[in-house]
C-alpha cells in the first residue's frame, strides 16, 4: 500500500486481502472442473475419434484402456447425434 492510497476503514480494514491472483491457466482449469456437458460439431467428434484410434493399439495397458474408454464415448456421442434420433 502506498502513501497515496487511503487506508481501509470499517469492516474491510479487518478482512485480510492476501489473495494471490490466479493465472489464466488456473482459472481455466477451475472452470473446466465444473464442465459436465459440451456441444461440439459431429465432425470434431469424428476427428477426435480418429486421432485417438492409434492409441487403442498402444503397448501400455493403461493407455489402451484410457484410449478405449474415450474412443467409446466419442463413438457413442457420434451415434447419438445421428439424424432421426
Amino acid at each position: 500500500m502506498t502513501s497515496s492510497q487511503p487506508l481501509p476503514r470499517g469492516l474491510t480494514s479487518l478482512i485480510p486481502d492476501a489473495r494471490a491472483q490466479a493465472t489464466p491457466g488456473e482459472r481455466a482449469a477451475s472452470q473446466l472442473l465444473h464442465l459436465r456437458e459440451a456441444t461440439v460439431p459431429v465432425p470434431v467428434l469424428a476427428a477426435a475419434a480418429e486421432l485417438i484410434a492409434p492409441q487403442l493399439k498402444s503397448e501400455d495397458p493403461a493407455t489402451r484402456d484410457a484410449a478405449g474408454a474415450v474412443h467409446a464415448r466419442l463413438l457413442a456421442a457420434i451415434e447419438d447425434a445421428a439424424p432421426g434420433r
